[in-house]
């Protein structure tokens, strides 16, 4: 298997504030995922990663969606490790299999979450740049322009994730996701 190209950051080797960090993400989740090892070298960056974390669920969606947003986002991004972890977080948020692979490829059976999700992998894709149907579609589906704000808010950190995974080609720590 292919080394990491970015170390983590054990618990053991770990002081200060970084070992408080960890030992946060430890108390809360019950271990210490590889991504927040690999972003321990850099408290900034992990205290920005908890922090968007905890922000992330202030917002208007349901865990599912976030979910759902992190799939079609990691996909987007080509991010095996996000898609992973995502898709095992989704199957504890008792979303199926099928609708797992149905949100990667930005697809829902609801109208609503489905142009959501289609809006999330336009941002991804095309860095940010949406034309005016594509945001009036995104309206006329029901979201507001805060919820539009929202879900560039979610391709940001879930970007963040993905391009940190990929330059430290971080060891996937969940089961791994089938490729579509």
């Amino acid at each position: 298997m292919k080394e990491q190209r970015i170390t983590s950051v054990e618990k053991a080797n770990a002081q200060g504030e970084t070992l408080e960090l960890l030992n946060a993400v430890e108390s809360k989740l019950g271990f210490i995922p590889n991504l927040v090892k690999v972003m321990a070298n850099t408290p900034p960056v992990l205290k920005a990663y908890l922090s968007l974390s905890e922000l992330a669920g202030e917002g208007n969606f349901s865990a599912a969606f976030r979910e759902k947003l992190a799939l079609v986002i990691a996909e987007a991004n080509g991010c095996d490790y996000c898609l992973s972890a995502h898709t095992a977080i989704s199957k504890m948020h008792k979303i199926d299999d099928s609708a797992i692979l149905a949100a990667r490829q930005a697809h829902s059976h609801d109208a609503k979450e489905e142009a959501g999700l289609a809006f999330a992998k336009n941002l991804t894709l095309n860095r940010g740049v949406v034309d005016e149907d594509e945001f009036q579609d995104l309206l006329d589906a029901g979201y507001t322009q805060a919820e539009a704000l929202e879900i560039v808010f979610h391709v940001v950190f879930n970007t963040l994730t993905n391009y940190v995974n990929h330059i430290a080609d971080t060891k996937i720590d969940f089961p791994v996701a089938a490729k579509l």
